[in-house]
């Protein structure tokens, strides 16, 4: 593992330094490749889907492990997306004459090494690779045993276009222990990774901030909430539910509960749920909810849930406290939207809800790097520093100071 880990470190030196023109041109590169091997990286995902259905994972997982030629497409387009930005090094953030006369200057360089833990999706693997090596940094990449032979080949990949260029292929690795055993090793080297960006289920998250000594960058569950104010717009609220919940339920952005005014019970909940059912979408509702409508009854439990499934939970509330108060228990600081025409209630919501990101008028499923035009992202963090929301290049990067002087001496 330290020898892995030490020739990814070493080649950090090289990226970091990488002028952004000769950047750009490689990710283009890299992009094409891809395209390129779809037949191949299709029959690889093949392999990683028969296991899955042999082990009845959730339609949801299987969904979210799938490439075909449009994913491939989509990954691409990712990095072209990505080799489009601003270079996020080597950018100017601040500068000052001290009253000695020293320039000071806050420069943006890369983080270094950035070990990723993720689960599941194969696009993961080229769109944080293609991330870090944008931002000059270096990635360890560690996916799910279910994505294997994907991930694999996306890797190799994208290493045959770094040795083309006379390029480490160290620059963008996979941890070659993929155990639980591998990933306790990975967390605890500080001396040659810099960042760790655990993306996965509640349990992974837990052990790996609970045991790393590196700092990091949670990317944890996506419990996200609508509330429908009584003074929504039905027509809109009809749309948008619908989108945020059925559209892609296994996305970390999908709607999980359903809070509605009490005021709307009769006018709305009926209509809304005929057409969730309409979208195969199976319903979980308080009590209160039950009364107008033949759903399952909801535990408390239910809802802390991320279901990542065509299943939602529904409560309805008193007032626009009620819902606050209800995200603010069981939310996980990932996305939360307001359906409203009251300005002053769309704006006491988005100032009270403390999440990533808040929503008015618009379905959670937007929250993406590629959505927010950040090309993609590394995750949808839910942490407060150093970067929160989509995690894209400029939050793969720290800064340093450079200071200019001319013989200063400090008296």
């Amino acid at each position: 593992m330290q020898e892995f880990l030490k020739k990814a470190k070493q080649s950090s030196i090289i990226i970091s330094t990488l002028k952004s023109s000769i950047k750009d041109h490689i990710l283009l590169q890299m992009a094409d490749a891809l395209v390129e091997n779809t037949n191949f990286l299709i029959d690889e995902n093949k392999k990683d889907l028969e296991v899955a259905k042999s082990l009845d994972l959730s339609s949801a997982m299987i969904d979210r492990l799938l490439l075909n030629e449009k994913r491939v497409n989509d990954m691409a387009d990712a990095i072209r997306q990505i080799a489009s930005q601003k270079d996020p090094v080597g950018r100017v953030l601040d500068g000052w004459l001290t009253k000695d006369g020293l320039n000071i200057q806050k420069v943006s360089i890369p983080i270094g090494v950035i070990g990723i833990i993720y689960e599941s999706r194969p696009n993961v693997t080229s769109d944080t690779a293609a991330l870090c090596f944008k931002s000059g940094n270096v990635c360890v990449l560690k996916g799910g045993k279910e994505a294997e032979n994907s991930n694999k080949a996306i890797a190799n990949i994208l290493q045959e276009v770094l040795k083309t260029n006379s390029l480490p292929k160290e620059a963008i690795s996979l941890l070659p222990d993929s155990s639980r055993e591998g990933v306790a090793k990975l967390i605890v080297e500080d001396k040659y990774v810099d960042l760790i960006v655990p993306r996965g289920g509640e349990a992974l998250i837990k052990f790996i901030t609970k045991n790393s000594t590196i700092p990091v960058v949670k990317h944890d569950k996506g419990v996200c909430h609508t509330y429908i104010d009584k003074e929504a717009d039905t027509k809109k609220a009809f749309e948008i539910i619908i989108n945020a919940k059925c559209q892609r339920p296994s996305a970390c952005n999908a709607l999980e509960t359903l809070l509605v005014h009490k005021e709307l019970a009769d006018t709305f909940l009926k209509p809304i749920f005929e057409i969730l059912k309409d979208n195969g979408t199976k319903v979980f509702a308080c009590s209160e909810s039950l009364k107008y409508i033949n759903a399952n009854l909801a535990q408390e439990e239910d809802f802390d849930k991320e279901y990542l499934e065509n299943i939602l939970n529904i409560k309805l509330v008193e007032n626009l406290d009620e819902a606050i108060i209800h995200i603010q228990k069981h939310g996980s600081g990932h996305s939360e939207a307001i359906i409203s025409e009251n300005y002053s209630s769309i704006n006491y919501f988005l100032d009270k809800i403390d999440a990533a990101c808040v929503y008015a008028n618009a379905s959670t499923r937007f929250t993406d790097g590629g959505e927010f035009g950040l090309g993609a992202e590394v995750g949808i963090s839910t942490n407060k520093l150093h970067s929160r929301g989509p995690m894209g290049i400029e939050d793969l990067t720290t800064f340093k100071y450079k200071i200019y002087g001319d013989g200063h001496i400090r008296k």
